[in-house]
């Protein structure tokens, strides 16, 4: 099975070039070591497509129920300090059905899916429990999801409550004090990238492939971009698909690390 997948791999990469996407570093000619895919399209008919176990890991996070899409804002509409949670409505906000997780369950060998509390789906019994550190606010303090990785329960504690985000990955209960350096919001939804570089390192191992069907904000592209990880994401939705882009093209744009530079691949369909 793993010469199966290294193989497609090699065939991704052979496409990309004949394509002339993968960008090549400028003095050294070394090809990057990682590629993020992004596709606008629904992820439903490209995971039918899909093979058998064509991810080593799937981390997705789908809509867990209606509401934010269409009132313009998430929890509420401007924050106890003033400031305003104004998102645009969502022409696409899909709940996901029992199809959709099985066909996930076969293209992945491993899953991690948030809101599984929200589901009526055969999880297995592992849990991942992410802390928000926001004990004093009017949201979750905690976000849930379920893996089938292994069958105990983690707990990952990184402050999430609008202007007090975490310091760091590894120091997440510690308020980072200079706001310049929080992450800016541009999804009703949005999950840290700390919090999926910690999934990343503890949970997938060097050269396997990831998939995220609900891209969202985008955080998960930087995660894997900066670890250096294969990742395949999509977004049905044109205007968020087109923010995470341009937020993961601006994140590039501002590393300083040498020798490679890793591409973003705008496609419509999967191949």
């Amino acid at each position: 099975m793993r010469e199966v997948r290294t193989s497609k791999a090699a065939r991704v990469h052979q496409e990309v070039l004949r394509e002339g996407c993968l960008y090549v570093d400028r003095e050294e000619g070394l090809l990057s070591m990682s590629v993020i895919r992004l596709f606008n399209a629904d992820c439903l008919p490209a995971l039918k497509a899909m093979p058998d176990r064509a991810f080593d890991l799937a981390i997705v996070d789908p809509p867990y129920f209606s509401g934010p899409e269409r009132r313009e804002f998430y929890g509420r509409r401007v924050s106890s300090i003033g400031v305003s949670r104004l998102y645009r409505k969502s022409d696409r906000w899909d709940l996901p059905t029992l199809e959709y997780f099985t066909e996930l369950q076969r293209v992945a060998v491993h899953y991690i899916f948030w809101g599984c509390n929200y589901f009526n789906f055969p999880f297995n019994s592992g849990r991942i429990v992410w802390d928000k550190v926001n004990d004093s606010s009017s949201y979750s303090d905690c976000e849930l999801a379920a893996t089938n990785i292994f069958d105990h329960v983690r707990v990952f504690r990184y402050m999430w409550n609008g202007m007090l985000q975490g310091e760091s990955a590894t120091n997440g209960t510690k308020m980072q004090g200079n706001k310049k350096l929080n992450e800016i919001r541009i999804h009703p939804t949005q999950k840290p990238v700390a919090l999926y570089k910690w999934l990343v390192t503890n949970y997938a191992k060097p050269g396997q492939t990831i998939l995220d069907t609900h891209l969202g904000s985008g955080s998960i592209a930087i995660a894997c971009h900066d670890l250096g990880f294969d990742l395949t994401g999509y977004e049905i939705d044109k205007e968020y698909f087109e923010a995470a882009k341009e937020r993961l093209e601006r994140h590039q744009r501002q590393e300083t690390l040498p020798f490679t530079e890793r591409p973003v691949i705008q496609q419509e369909a999967f191949l």
